[in-house]
């Protein structure tokens, strides 16, 4: 992948990609992603939308092919996937357990969140009343004559609406991601991608500083090897007394 960015004009850069502008074009192509109407859902755990004109475009393939090209080229990983739609891709839709965060549509979340504060059969029944058309729809619309439906009401209009909703785009999605074989890794080592795809808060700490670079070390036993194995020790020590200064 060779990448030239250009002015209003159309001129390109000069410089030779050495790494730089792809990986900054990829930084981009994932931002742009994760701001587009094809997903939706708090910032860093977002799942699919419907959008028509995407399906007609066949673009949610192209963010599954996005994606796998900016991992195997060096890019930056998405980072934005929600633990739902991560689940879905390593198990399968039908495995996966949706939860009301997952819900994107503020109106649906508050009714679904009061149907699941439902303490009597009463209190279910009477939260349910404003979405009848919509479990009609659904396909879920049921007699709720006793406290135990809450549950499976829940379940199955969280699986409708997360899941089988955009169950089409999904799996153009997955085909995307087929592309030189990322799919197929990610769902042998599920462990080692999660934190590719899913946004993860942690710390920044001296190892993953240490981490971000490669030495090159010269021969060894080279007066040049000595003063790195000196200036290594000292960055890393560095690196140990900025992280106990600021977790101080």
């Amino acid at each position: 992948m060779c990448i030239k960015f250009s002015d209003d004009k159309g001129t390109t850069e000069e410089a030779v990609d050495l790494g730089g502008p792809r990986r900054e074009f990829l930084r981009l192509l994932m931002e742009a992603l994760s701001h587009s109407e094809m997903f939706e859902g708090h910032e860093g755990h977002l799942n699919f939308a419907l959008d028509s004109f995407a399906v007609r475009d066949d673009r949610y393939f192209f963010v599954g092919r996005s994606i796998a090209v900016s991992l195997v080229n060096g890019g930056p990983p998405p980072c934005f996937l929600s633990e739902t739609l991560f689940s879905c891709l390593v198990k399968g839709p039908e495995m996966s357990r949706p939860v009301i965060e997952d819900i994107a549509d503020n109106e649906l979340y508050e009714k679904l969140k009061r149907i699941s504060e439902s303490r009597t059969v009463e209190e279910l029944q009477t939260s349910t009343e404003s979405l009848t058309d919509y479990l009609s729809h659904a396909g879920r619309l049921r007699p709720l004559t006793s406290l135990m439906d809450k549950n499976p009401l829940l379940e199955d209009v969280l699986m409708f609406q997360v899941v089988h909703r955009v169950r089409g785009p999904f799996e153009r999605f997955r085909d995307g991601l087929k592309t030189l074989g990322v799919l197929q890794k990610i769902q042998q080592h599920p462990e080692a991608f999660h934190a590719a795809l899913c946004f993860t808060s942690r710390n920044l700490s001296a190892d993953i500083m240490d981490g971000l670079f490669e030495i090159r070390w010269s021969e060894t036993g080279s007066n040049r090897r000595v003063n790195e194995n000196r200036v290594v020790t000292y960055w890393r020590d560095y690196l140990q007394d900025a992280e106990d200064a600021f977790s101080r």
